[in-house]
């Protein structure tokens, strides 16, 4: 008798999980398996793939779309760990690659992590890290005793943007403009890496929006300044990912739910946040509420008909949900295989099919794209 897979993700079934095609948004959404060693996948709403690129680099989270060029952010090979947790979301590696695979444009930088917004006029916007040993790093207050990096350095979040050259046209240093009493690490949380940005991305007023995971806060940054313009309010976001603004100038944010005040049983969630209330104005969340928690990574995407399409990152689920909360496309990414590095295996031992974020595009966004299904 063949053994059990005791991977439980790949044992519940992958690919096309649920389709409402009156409902859902045409078009083909694109990921990058975490664990693909490079592969980027262009599927149709039956999951069948349009298209596929095979880059240089495992990802360094995610790949979108630019005009006719795929945005992808790599790992950079051969980079010492700087604590546990780096090699898991480190990048290093930002290009822009055509169709076949032919690299157009690469930027490196061995410190840049979790997210690179890849800007229209060409360049890019990234978070990476500096570090802050002696007082610098005894500031940052919160986080567990003595779980510094090294025993010594608290890695502290940079923000920088680069030209279609490489010189920088913009930086931003957290150690400069965050009040450490407002912005505490959770007590729950190794005092490695504060406060651990994990999105950026610019405003249509030209300010920078980010999101501060392990404070649990998405701020407005000046970009004239470097202050802080704009803060969700304590309690609002736990642990969140990705959030974006949309059309009316509301954000919509990846509710993560780690640490969730007020509840003992966890839940994600994806949510409208008005800024000039700081309301939660709209949100979804699964009718079995706690089957749906990702406890880490995730995004949200508001599609041009008012659907939402949702990354469960962790369990490689993508989803849409219509304005009224009513799912109308599932997939499980099928494709599955293990961390490359030792320090991230010891951490993740099963096989993932884990991707940071997924994207869905209308057919005329892709008029490269031929031999569509």
């Amino acid at each position: 008798m063949p053994r059990v897979d005791q991977n439980q993700r790949r044992r519940r079934g992958t690919g096309l999980i649920a389709l409402d095609p009156d409902a859902a948004f045409p078009g083909y959404t694109l990921y990058a398996p975490l664990t693909g060693g490079g592969e980027v996948h262009l599927v149709d709403l039956h999951g069948v793939t349009a298209h596929r690129w095979r880059l240089p680099y495992r990802p360094g989270r995610h790949a979108r779309l630019l005009g006719g060029a795929l945005a992808y952010n790599g790992v950079l090979p051969g980079e010492d760990s700087l604590f546990p947790m780096w090699h898991k979301y480190r990048g290093g590696v930002m290009l822009r690659a055509a169709p076949d695979g032919t690299v157009l444009w690469e930027h490196r930088d061995p410190r840049q992590h979790h997210d690179a917004q890849h800007l229209d006029g060409g360049g890019v916007l990234y978070a990476g890290v500096e570090p802050l040993r002696g007082p610098a790093a005894e500031s940052v207050l919160g986080g567990v005793p003595g779980s510094e990096a090294g025993g010594t350095t608290v890695w502290a979040d940079t923000i920088t943007e680069v030209g279609e050259d490489g010189a920088v046209r913009w930086h931003w240093r957290a150690a400069d403009h965050l009040d450490r009493a407002e912005y505490p690490l959770h007590p729950d949380y190794a005092r490695e890496h504060w406060p651990l940005v994990n999105s950026v991305t610019p405003l249509a007023d030209g300010n920078v929006l980010a999101s501060l995971r392990s404070v649990s806060a998405v701020v407005v940054i000046s970009r004239a300044t470097g202050e802080v313009l704009w803060r969700s309010a304590p309690g609002t976001l736990a642990q969140q990912h990705h959030p974006t603004e949309l059309a009316d100038g509301r954000l919509l944010v990846f509710d993560n739910g780690v640490f969730r005040p007020g509840h003992d049983v966890p839940f994600s969630r994806v949510v409208e946040i008005d800024r000039e209330s700081g309301e939660v104005v709209w949100e979804y969340q699964d009718p079995a509420r706690e089957s749906f928690f990702a406890p880490f990574m995730g995004s949200a995407q508001r599609l041009a008909n008012g659907n939402t399409l949702v990354t469960d990152s962790p369990a490689g689920r993508l989803f849409e949900v219509t304005p009224e909360g009513y799912l109308c496309w599932e997939y499980v990414i099928p494709q599955f295989g293990a961390y490359t590095e030792n320090e991230v295996r010891k951490l993740f031992p099963a096989e993932p099919n884990a991707v940071f974020r997924a994207y869905r595009y209308a057919p005329e966004e892709i008029p490269w794209l031929t031999g569509r299904p």
